[in-house]
């Protein structure tokens, strides 16, 4: 009995052994790869990138850095346009279009538009066909010569003046959204009563 009870504990000591399982490793640590992409007219603004007390400024168009949990950000590098779309192509092909944007100027106290301007009306229709937008922004301005509420009621009949044209070129009419901002916000700022004809205009926004 006692050389039976004995063997007993041992048996269930080797049991318990065999079905332990090995400690699992500790994941990897994590690896993260950041990368500067310019904008749709190849301009880029700038980030800075901390970890463990250590900093990396990117500036410039493919810029990289590599980083990895708890320790400093790798050498800064650039990759090619061919390494940018190997890594970040399909999310960059799922993006939506950037805004297309236009401004046509207008003559002096008048709805009607330059000659350069008028010529741009047919890339404007254009690339609303091309784009299919769900909002298009027609905004009027006007410098600053004159009053404000005549400036705001000449703005407003300016950016009318464009959005029939293109109502009558077949877009929907739904999507236009029609604002005036008078002498307010002029592209170039001036002071009260200049005729600067870069502040003459309406503004497009195709989204």
């Amino acid at each position: 009995m006692t050389r039976r009870s004995s063997v007993f504990p041992i048996a269930i000591l080797l049991l318990v052994a065999a079905c332990a399982t090995p400690p699992k490793p500790p994941p990897p640590p994590s690896r993260d790869v950041i990368v500067l992409l310019p904008d749709d007219q190849g301009r880029t603004g700038a980030i800075v990138v901390s970890s463990a007390g250590v900093e990396r400024r990117l500036d410039r168009p493919g810029q990289t850095v590599t980083v990895e949990a708890g320790s400093p950000p790798g050498p800064l590098t650039v990759m090619s346009g061919e390494e940018v779309l190997a890594i970040a192509g399909p999310a960059l092909a799922a993006l939506p279009n950037p805004p297309a944007r236009f401004i046509l100027y207008f003559k002096h106290d008048s709805v009607c538009l330059t000659t350069e301007s008028h010529a741009l009306l047919m890339t404007v229709l254009n690339t609303i066909r091309a784009r299919a937008p769900v909002d298009i922004s027609v905004v009027g301005h006007t410098d600053t010569v004159g009053k404000k509420e005549y400036n705001y009621a000449l703005s407003l009949r300016r950016a009318k003046t464009v959005a029939s044209f293109l109502i009558k070129k077949g877009v929907d009419p739904s999507v236009l959204h029609i604002t005036s901002h008078g002498k307010d916000n002029p592209l170039v700022p001036t002071g009260d009563q200049v005729p600067e004809p870069r502040n003459r205009r309406v503004e497009i926004t195709v989204r």
